[in-house]
């Protein structure tokens, strides 16, 4: 029996990258301009079509300064704690368990 084998681009094991932005932080940046298309077309309608698209250029610019600021603690930036956590133990409790059968 002969099999077949296809190679499989696996990307190199890298994280997406478009217009410098990388992995999670496009998501981001494409989420603050539909934030800011949207709110620039409730807001061109209810006021003023130039106060609109100053909101468009607040929200946007905004949006990507702070993806891009976000985006220098590194990609997969964690919430750091550096208190010391104790944990109180039971071992008391561990007698009353019942066992079931199963």
């Amino acid at each position: 029996m002969n099999q077949l084998f296809f190679p499989i681009y696996k990307g190199l094991q890298k994280p997406l990258v478009f217009k410098g932005f990388r992995g999670r932080y496009i998501y981001w940046a494409i989420g603050f301009i539909v934030a800011g298309i949207v709110l620039t077309a409730l807001i061109g309608t209810i006021f003023n079509i130039l106060f609109g698209v100053l909101v468009f250029a607040g929200v946007t610019g905004g949006g990507i300064f702070y993806t891009s600021q976000r985006q220098k603690n590194g990609l997969y930036d964690k919430t750091r704690n550096n208190a010391i956590y104790v944990f109180k133990v039971n071992l008391r409790g561990i007698r009353n368990v019942k066992k079931e059968n199963i």
